[in-house]
């Protein structure tokens, strides 16, 4: 059977590379400031809709992100993987977005889209770690979640069988179509992008992405699967109270950035009076107990 799926992609800042200046004074993401990549987890959920449509022909995979015209990387990143097509939310209006506006602007995003069958997203974006954005999609379009995802084994009969991790262990569970699905880091890593495809895509890009004298213009023109869809609140018929910060009833009060440093260390032998001294001196800091 041919699906329509939709992957949510998001792309984050690199989080091991926070300094001082990874906040802004308003408690959002200095963006900016730091080196932009790949959500890992999306990357893993992108994969698994490339395996779906190698196993289900003329199903269709799009990438939906939503960020500064910038993240526009991300869709051309997942054509060069196998995509076919891809949508980016882009509005002053979308910018500071908590996990309930964000999903908000997602779950409009993807009615404007119609007719879909699967929507996966990773389990959760570095940059936040909430894992709450999915979840809040399914229940804003109403759809079946299922969440913690290893791999979607199977689609038939209007169904999707998967494997996910729980707590001691996995289960295998099967769930109606149409579907959110999150996937774990533990899924199978995304495939390289194919030098093929990247030739192929590399001039595509959103219409903010495009300069006034961007000479390849009349390439675009030629080659319309090089202009990549751009939505804006007004497009997606969007309500701006619910979106950005007016629809983010989530504020960060402070962030620290804390470094642990080594302090005094001990060498321990395997005589019975060096363990007997550490278990002491555990049990006395109450470390144990």
């Amino acid at each position: 059977m041919s699906l329509k799926i939709v992957v949510l992609a998001k792309q984050v800042p690199d989080t091991r590379n926070v300094g001082k200046d990874a906040m802004t004074a308003e408690g959002t993401v200095n963006r900016a400031a730091l080196p932009a990549i790949f959500n890992p987890e999306d990357l893993n959920a992108l994969e698994q809709a490339l395996r779906i449509k190698e196993q289900n022909p003329g199903t269709t995979v799009g990438l939906l992100t939503m960020g500064p015209p910038r993240a526009g990387e991300i869709i051309r990143e997942g054509l060069y993987r196998g995509a076919d097509t891809g949508w980016l939310l882009t509005d002053r209006l979308f910018a500071g977005a908590d996990t309930l506006a964000t999903s908000y602007a997602l779950a409009t995003a993807i009615k404007k889209i119609g007719d879909v069958d699967l929507v996966i997203g990773g389990r959760q974006a570095i940059d936040g770690d909430t894992a709450q954005v999915g979840p809040q999609v399914a229940q804003k379009l109403g759809l079946n979640q299922v969440t913690y995802a290893e791999e979607i084994l199977k689609i038939e009969n209007g169904k999707a069988t998967i494997r996910r991790m729980i707590d001691g262990g996995v289960e295998v569970v099967e769930a109606p179509l149409p579907l959110v699905v999150t996937v774990n880091g533990s899924a199978a890593e995304c495939r390289p992008a194919n030098a093929k495809l990247v030739m192929k895509y590399k001039y595509a890009a959103c219409p903010l992405e495009v300069a006034e004298d961007d000479t390849r213009k009349g390439l675009r023109a030629e080659r319309p699967y090089l202009n990549l869809t751009q939505w804006s609140v007004a497009d997606v018929d969007g309500d701006p109270s619910q979106c950005g910060m007016s629809g983010s009833p989530t504020k960060v009060k402070e962030v620290q950035s804390i470094a642990f440093q080594a302090k005094e260390s001990k060498t321990l032998t395997g005589a019975d009076a060096d363990i007997d001294g550490l278990i002491k001196e555990l049990l006395n800091d109450k470390i144990i107990g």
